[in-house]
């Protein structure tokens, strides 16, 4: 017999009563009914019920056990009785007779419990990390991290990409998040950089010839921790392709992650086709360039009923300012004085004025728009403004005014507060969307000039000929994002593999020659010895794997997550370390007051 054990917790079934067994795993639960002891041992691969009587030669031994000691068990399996069967366990219908016992490990009264799923301080469950992975939810989460990284894996390879694993010790990069950097003892005063992405390299990788690439990659971004990102580190699904357009990238990438989906979404239905829907559309009609497809509310433009208007907070702000625009916000079923009340709250919290509204009722068989709003505008305009939204009695509608450059956002937000309390938004299915067609350039108004608006290296559309002849601030740049329920899981691009175009648009944000050979020499001098048109793109496999876990925290699929502070509270990172250490790297503390 082997030394630990001939079954998991998670094997035994009926064909198996009669069997001498040997498990070993932790004490999930121990109970006492009546003078019989019920030892419920778990593992890995499930959980087993064991007994032991009186009768039992282990029973004295039993009796010390203590919740999360490690035991080897020797018993006989034996089936439950009808009524003791438990339906909800694989192992329900039989439980293990103790014969022999040994205790392999003892633990120590636990800072907090492995058994249920009790809502422990997160600096708690982060510095006993080992503990808390034990929970039933939090492991399972973690093995389907795993079943998801291996099914990626091979869907990628299936779809003709090769793994390739790049540096991690690199040179630093000016752009982006701040670099985690690293001395070398071999070159005083000179710091390696961990890759905030293998972004060159991958470029590399294609000029170099090898065509299709991919790479579960980590990453490495010292900045400050949000929900969706874990502090310190993260991993993408880094992907880059040679000869290719932006719908080649589009056609490799939408079937792995349909597929993904499919495969682990439980069920929920995944959009079949994902639509693209042109950057400055997807701010207009939602307020966002990361839209939640599952919420049916589309932002209108309302303006025109507002112009000249009796109400004239909106009807000074269109005649004082050519950007200025009303948008409309639809609340189908929001018809609710108290509700209209509760978003205008809302608003306010949100550091607004307020959220103006009309809501629409039958009064003395007439439908008519109610609030504020309505009275100032007069019934025609009220009128007008329902018809154009298509809305009934006990619907309401919520407005947003000024320059949407700065309205958009809170626009965006109050979109989805809406579409969540009013109960509009499908929270079982996936819905997917490309975002496409970003610009190239953006006004820095800080700085009175053109900068990039996002990647400096994406192709811009037109190529040349754009650069040269178009209006900076109207060029669109082959660049895109995909976007999941809300949740953008990754930016791409078709790069720019020319050096008289990269220098052109670089020109265009004000950087001279000297500043690209300077900053992006390496890559620069790599585009001149033969470089394919070539884009990739690179989710995130944390906000996948959150996606799927149904969680709405990436400590909840991550192994070993930092807290907030970027602290790793189990293993006692970021430390000091010794004088000596400091001495051979040539370094000298010079420490904030």
């Amino acid at each position: 017999m082997h030394r630990y054990r001939t079954h998991t917790c998670g094997d035994l079934r009926l064909d198996h009563a009669g069997e001498i067994v040997r498990l070993s795993g932790w004490v999930h639960r121990i109970r006492d009914h009546g003078g019989v002891l019920f030892i419920d041992l778990r593992d890995h691969y499930g959980l087993t019920q064991c007994v032991a009587d009186p009768d039992s030669p282990a029973f004295a031994l039993v009796e010390t056990v203590k919740s999360e000691w490690v035991l080897r068990i020797d018993g006989l399996v034996k089936s439950r009785s009808d009524d003791a069967v438990n339906p909800n366990l694989p192992t329900g219908a039989v439980e293990v007779f103790v014969k022999e016992m040994e205790v392999l490990g003892e633990a120590a009264e636990l800072p907090l419990p492995v058994f249920g799923e009790p809502d422990y301080p997160e600096d708690t469950r982060l510095t006993y990390r080992f503990l808390d992975l034990r929970r039933e939810k939090l492991h399972r989460n973690i093995m389907k991290r795993a079943e998801i990284i291996s099914s990626i894996r091979r869907r990628m390879v299936d779809g003709g990409f090769f793994e390739f694993q790049t540096p991690i010790l690199t040179a630093s990069s000016p752009e982006g998040a701040r670099d985690f950097l690293v001395p070398s003892r071999l070159h005083p005063g000179k710091f390696y950089a961990l890759p905030q992405a293998p972004q060159q390299f991958k470029q590399l990788v294609m000029i170099a010839g090898f065509d299709r690439y991919f790479q579960i990659a980590p990453c490495f971004r010292d900045e400050d921790a949000r929900a969706d990102r874990s502090p310190g580190e993260f991993y993408q699904l880094d992907i880059e392709m040679s000869f290719v357009e932006q719908d080649d990238v589009f056609s490799a990438v939408e079937p792995v992650l349909r597929g993904l989906f499919e495969e682990f979404g439980d069920g929920k239905p995944v959009t079949p086709v994902f639509p693209r829907i042109p950057y400055q559309e997807a701010m207009r009609k939602y307020g966002t360039d990361k839209p939640d497809l599952r919420n049916p509310i589309v932002i209108e433009d309302v303006s025109d009923h507002f112009r000249g208007s009796g109400f004239k907070i909106f009807a000074k702000m269109l005649d004082a300012d050519d950007k200025a625009e009303v948008w409309a916000i639809p609340a189908k079923g929001g018809g609710s004085r108290a509700f209209c009340d509760r978003m205008n709250t809302w608003a306010q919290g949100e550091g607004q004025p307020g959220l103006g509204y009309v809501f629409f009722r039958h009064e003395g068989g007439v439908l008519e728009g109610a609030g504020p709003i309505a009275k100032n505008i007069g019934p025609d305009r009220t009128e007008s403004v329902r018809e154009q939204l298509g809305l009934g009695d006990g619907d309401a509608v919520f407005f947003v005014a000024g320059d949407p450059a700065k309205t958009a956002d809170f626009a965006g937000h109050a979109r989805q507060r809406i579409g969540f309390e009013l109960g509009l938004v499908d929270e079982h299915r996936f819905e997917f969307c490309w975002i496409v067609d970003f610009p190239m350039f953006e006004w820095n108004e800080d700085e009175k000039r053109v900068d990039f608006s996002h990647n400096p290296f994406s192709m811009p559309q037109g190529g040349m000929f754009a650069l040269e002849n178009m209006d900076p601030l109207e060029i669109k740049a082959f660049q895109y994002d995909i976007v999941c329920n809300g949740i953008e899981l990754s930016s791409g691009a078709i790069r720019n593999h020319k050096p008289e175009i990269m220098k052109k648009a670089f020109e265009i944000a004000g950087y001279g020659e000297n500043v690209l050979q300077e900053e992006f020499g390496g890559m620069l001098n790599a585009l001149q010895y033969g470089a394919p048109p070539h884009g990739g793109i690179a989710p995130g496999i944390d906000r996948i794997v959150m996606l799927l876990c149904g969680e709405e925290n990436l400590r909840e699929v991550t192994l070993f997550p930092m807290n907030q502070r970027a602290e790793d509270l189990m293993m006692g990172a970021p430390s000091d370390v010794s004088a000596k250490q400091l001495r051979e790297l040539h370094i000298r503390l010079n420490l904030p007051e």
